[in-house]
């Protein structure tokens, strides 16, 4: 059975955690600011940024984040959505749906009525009830699409 928790409370996965984010979306001199950035998230009583993983068993096989800001220029809206993530064996069996769905009820946990996502794929999102809002820029000046969905009520 798959159980996605947050991470600050599950404590014990969180090199395994932080090594498996930083492979799907870090670069070769970056491995501390993802170690950082999750190790200071377990520990603030802020409730943003917090990270998510999806268990099964013993593995970790898939992720999501909640963040103040995805590296984008519209630092006016939040929180957003960063790192969905589902390992490939582990594909085609609706856990992004799943962890989709948990992403926005805890978005509504944390009081806000609106979770935004950017990307640059096609069709995925809007299948789950994400709506293209506006486009913006991420830290590099390309330019990407912003989407939000409500958080649940």
């Amino acid at each position: 059975m798959i159980e996605v928790y947050a991470l600050k409370d599950k404590a014990e996965y969180f090199e395994r955690a932080v090594q498996l984010f930083w492979n799907q979306w870090g670069a070769e001199k970056n491995f501390m600011f993802y170690h950082d950035c999750i190790l200071h998230s377990i520990n603030t009583g802020s409730d943003l940024p917090s990270f998510y993983i999806a268990l099964e068993y013993d593995s970790i096989i898939g992720t999501y984040a909640l963040l103040r800001n995805d590296l984008i220029s519209r630092q006016d809206i939040f929180p957003w959505l960063a790192c969905l993530y589902v390992s490939p064996e582990y594909r085609g069996r609706k856990i992004g749906s799943l962890l989709l769905k948990h992403a926005l009820q805890e978005t509504e946990e944390k009081g806000h009525s609106k979770l935004y996502l950017c990307t640059d794929l096609n069709g995925y999102y809007e299948k789950y009830g994400w709506n293209h809002v506006t486009d913006a820029y991420i830290f590099t000046g390309d330019k990407t699409k912003v989407y939000e969905a409500p958080a649940f009520n």
